[in-house]
């Protein structure tokens, strides 16, 4: 894959568009929304969850609010504690973002 495209210094992509880390973004909240429905759907509570990742409920809390930012090595674990493809929830993600 070619990751040339990307100004990592800069936070901005080469063609001038730039990357919006905030928690607050339309894009974050779709995230967001597809974790918490994943879960949901595995028929597990956040505590469940909590205990799958070896964290809180409040913890969980926190990351479905968007109050904590995941990165992508605790958004794959999250995946593999709902039993779903890592791949799979980022191509969902990529359609559903929509930019």
């Amino acid at each position: 894959m070619d990751y040339s495209i990307f100004d990592c210094n800069l936070l901005t992509y080469k063609n001038g568009a730039s990357m919006n880390k905030s928690i607050h973004s339309e894009n974050y909240t779709v995230l967001l929304e597809l974790l918490r429905e994943a879960r949901v759907q595995a028929g597990i509570t956040q505590e469940g969850m909590a205990t799958r990742l070896d964290e809180t409920q409040s913890f969980i809390s926190k990351c479905e609010r968007g109050e904590r930012r995941l990165d992508i090595l605790e958004l794959r674990a999250w995946c593999l504690a709902l039993g779903i493809s890592f791949t799979e929830f980022v191509t969902r993600l990529d359609r559903s973002c929509g930019d």
